[in-house]
């Protein structure tokens, strides 16, 4: 699961998040960082209101949360959305090990060049990615070998 902190930095970059069913979510700043929540049809669902949308907890354990503004919440992307945001710039991922364990690498190719990303979860690689994409950064955070063909 991509980190909180590299979710958090998506989010001020200006990741749009609409929510669906399946998507997991933070509510942070509230003592709750490592309380991941699930959107559902049945306990936690998205309604809107005139005033923006509203996160509802409909009869969970949650219950000190009725309801919380989309905004107020952060989004965790799983990896398969995220690699659907980064559309045709993602060319592929690798994987490699080393002294540290497994180690994740993300290569990107457009028309301004390759970049590649690496982390050791392969979530935070490619959030990496997306998030020198929505950013406009430049240069990616490892050698880009390779990157010059589809996989």
């Amino acid at each position: 699961m991509i980190s909180l902190d590299l979710a958090l930095r998506l989010k001020d970059a200006g990741l749009a998040w609409h929510p669906a069913s399946g998507d997991r979510f933070v509510i942070p700043h509230r003592d709750m960082d490592a309380d991941v929540f699930t959107l559902s049809d049945m306990t936690v669902e998205v309604h809107d209101h005139p005033t923006g949308r509203v996160i509802g907890f409909n009869g969970t354990t949650e219950w000190a949360l009725d309801s919380v503004d989309q905004p107020e919440a952060c989004w965790l992307p799983a990896e398969h959305q995220l690699r659907d945001l980064l559309g045709d710039r993602f060319t592929r991922l690798e994987r490699r090990a080393d002294a540290e364990g497994p180690l994740y690498r993300v290569l990107l190719l457009d028309e301004d060049g390759a970049d590649a990303f690496e982390a050791r979860d392969a979530s935070d690689a490619y959030g990496q990615a997306l998030l020198h994409h929505v950013s406009g950064a430049t240069g990616g955070s490892v050698g880009t070998d390779g990157a010059s063909a589809r996989a």
